[in-house]
């Protein structure tokens, strides 16, 4: 009997193996549709996060040819497309940006690990500003705490960048009603304000400042993903986190939180593909018309 548990295990560990070299080399696409009583026209936005410097495909062949497929109105980042990491470099992040902002506009909301890059140079050199300047001369100006209006679709877009204490690890750190008044000013309340927050972690407070739509990352997915249970592992080192991926509801606030690309630290991903996500905005049909929303997977590569 032992010898057939051992079997067993060894055959379950080496099926796992197997699973996370899979998911962790392919992504899959999930469509979301938000109808909105303040757009105007109907904008179509993917949504990048936690890409963390891999590459799909030789210089990122593979997702540059899904988004086109896609063709986009504009593209969200909502961070850590690159790691700080010691000895690491930002080019495989900026290659891809490069290459996007010669198809599209991008709006780029920084994560922690652009945070952290930008704030401990004497750990990582010069990565964050050789990044920011990459992404200047591609034409992209990140949103740092910034909000930017896109007239054709009266749609509003805000980047925040948060301080590193909401990103502690095995607990919540309490975010004063305040800060992100103080931090990101007032939301557009005649628009539809989309406000890129990497973190999920503060939805309830994302959605108090006025939030329309939030879209984040950060959580991979969990990691590992177990029916019924969902994602196991946050970043923040937290069991079975709150908000693993998906969409979330709060008053009149919506979020869709990606799984992320990839992931670092552990850099697997198991029962858990990268994730690329489109994110369709509609005006609400007048009283009296018939409206769908949508979500699902709609694709997978």
């Amino acid at each position: 009997m032992a010898e057939v548990i051992l079997a067993l295990a060894g055959a379950a560990i080496i099926v796992c193996l197997l699973i996370a070299v899979w998911d962790s080399n392919r992504f899959v696409t999930v469509t979301y549709e938000i109808l909105s009583d303040r757009a105007t026209k109907p904008c179509r936005f993917v949504l990048l996060a936690d890409l963390h410097n891999k590459s799909f495909g030789r210089d990122h062949e593979r997702l540059l040819a899904k988004i086109d497929e896609i063709s986009p109105d504009a593209i969200l980042v909502a961070g850590d497309m690159l790691t700080a990491s010691r000895g690491k470099t930002c080019r495989p992040a900026l290659s891809l940006m490069r290459q996007l902002a010669a198809r599209y506009k991008i709006y780029y909301g920084m994560g922690n690990h652009e945070y952290r890059l930008k704030l401990y140079p004497e750990q990582y050199g010069a990565v964050y500003d050789e990044y920011v300047s990459g992404l200047s001369e591609a034409g992209i100006e990140p949103l740092i705490n910034e909000n930017t209006y896109l007239p054709e679709y009266n749609i509003a877009v805000c980047g925040s960048m948060i301080d590193r204490r909401y990103y502690r690890r095995f607990r919540k750190y309490p975010m004063d009603a305040g800060y992100l008044p103080k931090l990101l000013g007032e939301p557009r309340k005649d628009a539809c304000q989309i406000l890129i927050a990497h973190t999920p972690e503060y939805f309830e407070e994302y959605a108090a400042w006025g939030a329309d739509v939030v879209v984040s990352g950060h959580v991979h997915g969990g990691i590992v993903r177990l029916p019924f249970l969902g994602g196991v592992l946050s970043p923040n080192m937290t069991f079975f986190p709150k908000y693993d991926g998906g969409r979330y509801v709060s008053g009149r606030t919506t979020m869709i939180l990606s799984r992320g690309l990839s992931s670092h630290t552990p850099p697997v991903r198991v029962f858990n593909p990268g994730e690329l996500v489109v994110l369709d905005v509609t005006p609400k049909p007048a009283r009296g018309q018939k409206g769908q929303a949508y979500d699902g997977n709609s694709d997978k590569t």
